[in-house]
């Protein structure tokens, strides 16, 4: 668990990443796996990764993920971790689907292109490197009590991210319960190619204009000049309890609080006639803040020969976004040494509510719109298995497979006239594969 370089998609880049890497990135870190890496000797434990994402005919990620771990002694640890990916592919605009093709300019203003007639329009000079790395310290103070703390970073062509995150640790009844309580705090400046757009206003582009000079005074009038920047706090209260020699629960409550510049600069929206026909196209603008809230319950449980878990997460913010997650994860040893893993996961979501996935043109502009399907209604899933071999000295590697469904959805709009002819809600279908080596 983000975009540009080329006229790129900051945001979007940093929220694929963030999926990349979710199965091994959270926001807090919890001192549990600090706790039973200090029972092993003091020495350092390397895990490496690299990692495929692929969109069918859209974003195509390669990842290298590396972690060190260090114990010392039976009371503190040191984890390292350093990410570096790569994207390139296509990226949706927001705009919809014509029956005759389509110009658009790139979002550094220098270019165009063009999309055929009935194809979702989609600009495929999408291209970034992301290099991000943290560092967490987990020291227990006593038997009952334990704290972490940690620092991370990352940087984008067009994006940057800074981000502090503490938490503390409180074992009661022989350590069968224990308390959690984690904050973390981030900093992200974006400076998006070409500049931010202004709100709302009409992209301009070349082809409708006599010069170039008229050109770039009408591009110029769409812009911002400057970065922009984001703040976001978060809170999580927690609770393990163990339920039996071969169970547990988990259960968190999360609170976070976004503030700033979280328009993406590079969506637009199709604003069309009673027949369907694009009149003008419009950049996106989005609140400047939003109070989201998180509740999460896993169960855990060891078999005869394997692990089970079995979780549900339920969102809420004041965009009106909810969403609910259900996920289980069935690990099976065939020996002591090989493994295999069965991964599900089912997400559902209700769109924000100033999602749309165009305008009319005889309607008045609303103070916030955007046609970004990743904040429309939709459900998807994935399917993953996962092959593990341990091998000699402590090493082993692990192999995962998996495929991921989205489908979008009409949250209700009523369609007009030619754009009934055309997807406006394509299913989106993604390819993950992994190898890890640990030692």
């Amino acid at each position: 668990m983000t975009q540009k370089k080329n006229q790129i998609n900051a945001r979007q880049s940093k929220q694929i990443a963030g999926a990349l890497a979710l199965a091994s990135c959270g926001l807090f870190a919890t001192s549990g796996h600090a706790t039973e890496l200090s029972k092993k000797a003091d020495d350092w434990k390397v895990d490496a990764a690299l990692m495929y994402y692929g969109e069918q005919d859209r974003v195509q990620a390669v990842e290298a993920i590396g972690t060190a771990q260090k114990a010392f002694g039976d009371d503190s640890v040191l984890d390292l971790k350093l990410v570096v990916d790569s994207l390139t592919g296509a990226s949706a605009s927001g705009a919809v689907a014509q029956s005759t093709s389509q110009t658009f300019t790139r979002p550094s203003g220098n270019g165009q292109y063009s999309v055929a007639a009935g194809d979702t329009p989609l600009d495929d000079t999408f291209h970034d490197t992301r290099v991000q790395g943290s560092v967490n310290w987990a020291q227990a103070l006593n038997s009952d009590w334990k704290v972490n703390a940690g620092v991370y970073g990352s940087k984008e062509f067009d994006y940057m991210s800074m981000g502090l995150n503490a938490s503390i640790e409180r074992g009661f009844n022989k350590d069968n319960t224990t308390l959690f309580l984690g904050t973390a705090y981030s900093f992200d400046v974006v400076d998006p190619v070409g500049g931010r757009p202004v709100d709302l206003s009409s992209m301009a582009v070349r082809d409708n204009f006599a010069s170039e000079a008229a050109y770039r005074t009408a591009f110029d009038a769409t812009r911002q000049s400057g970065s922009d920047n984001k703040q976001t706090a978060d809170v999580m209260l927690g609770i393990t309890q163990v339920l039996s020699q071969r169970w547990l629960l988990q259960a968190n409550y999360g609170l976070s609080s976004v503030n700033g510049y979280l328009t993406d600069p590079y969506k637009v929206l199709s604003v069309v006639d009673n027949n369907g026909i694009t009149q003008d196209l419009l950049y996106e603008s989005r609140p400047d803040s939003r109070l989201k809230h998180s509740f999460y319950v896993m169960t855990k449980g060891a078999l005869d020969a394997g692990v089970v878990d079995f979780s549900y997460r339920y969102n809420t913010d004041d965009w009106d976004l909810t969403s609910h997650t259900l996920e289980t994860h069935y690990r099976y040893y065939f020996t002591g040494n090989f493994y295999g893993q069965l991964h599900l996961r089912y997400y559902q979501q209700t769109a924000a509510n100033f999602y749309q996935p165009f305008l009319m043109a005889d309607t008045p502009l609303p103070e916030f719109a955007s046609a970004d399907y990743r904040i429309g209604d939709m459900s998807a899933y994935t399917i993953g298995i996962k092959f593990g071999h341990r091998l000699s000295g402590g090493h082993e590697m692990s192999y995962r497979l998996e495929y991921y469904q989205q489908d979008p959805k009409n949250n209700g709009t009523t369609i007009p006239g030619e754009l009934q002819n055309f997807d406006l809600f394509p299913t989106q279908k993604a390819i993950t594969a992994q190898f890890s080596y640990s030692f």
